[in-house]
């Protein structure tokens, strides 16, 4: 994956789905996704302090305990840090906090060491020499591996660049969210820097589940995004609807032709897929080896023109 050297998946499990902020779950089948995902093949794991501050982390880590155990090396386990919701600060890469948030995931994940460091959100209170340094403290002291962030734009990438080399970035992206095409995607080409994208799924507009009368729990985030309601939902579900013909075509689900289509683009190397079932996962892991062709690429690009751009969640709230 890039200059970071590490050999992974191109489906990353992630587990932002297992911290509240999207309803309720049954935990143990939580559990049994992670681990069937694993005997799919999946080998590279993503996570966050912030996911439930320790909760998403632990259940990933007691869902791989037995593994983490007998072979470490076999898996690449990420999360992120660097931010602290709900307080006055809620974007907060400064040393301490990132110190104090890398030993949390430790003791939540039961590891020793962090495959990958992300910093979550950019934050522009703090220099990015400072959160760089910080980082690179870290790995000295062998508590990560190899640093990322998550959410930056160019010119962050450079300023955090002009430290320590970023060696990953974690944006958002899907068909219906294609901003990095611009800005950062091609500076991560130029730089070698591995790319695993978030919500290429579209956080469940591109699963086929999604319907006119879809509603949400109050504790699940669409609940108040204006991505999940009115005219702009409606017209995108109307674009789903057609990518269904097409991956019907090709004997594939509409989520297997959305993640197809990430990992078809120049320059992302992975893509971060949650679910709650063991049975979601499978269609996620197919979707790797889904060939699309260049006409293929065309017709998307065609239906989906007709679509809404939409934004996600950040720290401070919802779009």
């Amino acid at each position: 994956m890039g200059k970071s050297g590490l050999d992974v998946s191109r489906i990353a499990f992630g587990t932002w789905q297992l911290g509240g902020d999207w309803g309720s779950f049954d935990e143990d089948a939580a559990v049994q996704a992670i681990q069937h995902a694993r005997e799919l093949g999946v080998n590279f794991f993503d996570t966050a302090q912030a996911y439930g501050f320790g909760k998403s982390e632990a259940l990933l880590g007691r869902a791989l305990r037995d593994e983490l155990k007998r072979d470490r090396d076999s898996l690449v386990i990420a999360t992120k840090g660097g931010i602290n919701p709900g307080s006055d600060r809620p974007r907060d890469a400064r040393r301490d906090w990132l110190r104090k948030g890398v030993d949390e995931s430790l003791r939540h994940l039961g590891l020793d060491h962090i495959d990958l460091y992300q910093v979550h959100w950019p934050d522009p209170d703090t220099p990015a020499e400072e959160t760089a340094q910080a980082l690179q403290e870290l790995v000295d002291a062998g508590k990560i591996r190899h640093v990322g962030v998550s959410n930056y734009d160019t010119a962050q990438l450079a300023a955090f660049d002009r430290t320590r080399p970023v060696e990953t970035l974690q944006p958002p992206y899907h068909l219906f969210r294609r901003a990095i095409e611009d800005d950062p995607l091609p500076y991560c080409r130029e730089h070698n820097i591995g790319v695993l994208v978030y919500s290429p799924l579209g956080s469940g507009l591109l699963t086929g589940a999604l319907n006119p009368r879809t509603t949400f729990e109050p504790g699940d985030w669409r609940a108040n995004s204006s991505a999940f309601q009115g005219a702009n939902f409606q017209k995108n579900l109307e674009v789903v609807e057609q990518l269904k013909n097409l991956a019907a075509e090709k004997g594939a689900t509409v989520s297997q032709l959305a993640i197809a289509w990430t990992l078809h683009q120049p320059g992302v190397h992975v893509a971060i897929v949650g679910a709650r079932r063991a049975r979601n996962i499978e269609d996620s892991v197919a979707a790797a080896d889904l060939d699309l062709t260049g006409d293929d690429l065309a017709r998307i690009e065609e239906i989906t023109s007709r679509g809404v751009q939409v934004e996600g969640a950040s720290p401070e709230g919802v779009a």
